[in-house]
């Protein structure tokens, strides 16, 4: 499954639109994980722990998007998009949140 940010695939031809797709996750961190974060975090550095989660949790809202779009029978998602959100379980728990959206299209190789 192709999947490009932008309008057009440089040699494929968009023989049809299949609609709107999207995909979504969310995650959290171990309070050790916001814990060792927060200590990180006061002394400066790379935040490797919340890195990999960022990175885990699109990976899963594009999965999410391309199952949706197969099941349409595209084969491709044009103007792909995320949107992220960062919010508090309502128990001091922090959680990421990731959309990937996008166009399913069907996409013929010129």
């Amino acid at each position: 499954m192709l999947v490009v940010t932008s309008e057009n695939i440089p040699g494929y031809k968009i023989t049809e639109v299949k609609g709107l797709v999207q995909g979504a996750s969310i995650k959290s961190r171990t309070v050790f994980g916001n814990m060792f974060g927060n200590l990180k975090a006061m002394f400066g550095g790379n935040q490797d722990g919340y890195i990999k989660l960022v990175i885990q949790t699109r990976d899963e809202a594009i999965q999410t998007m391309v199952q949706e779009a197969q099941n349409l029978n595209a084969t491709a998602v044009t103007m792909m998009r995320f949107d992220s959100n960062e919010f508090d379980s309502g128990q001091g728990q922090s959680m990421s949140e990731v959309v990937a959206y996008g166009t399913a299209v069907v996409a013929e190789k010129i």
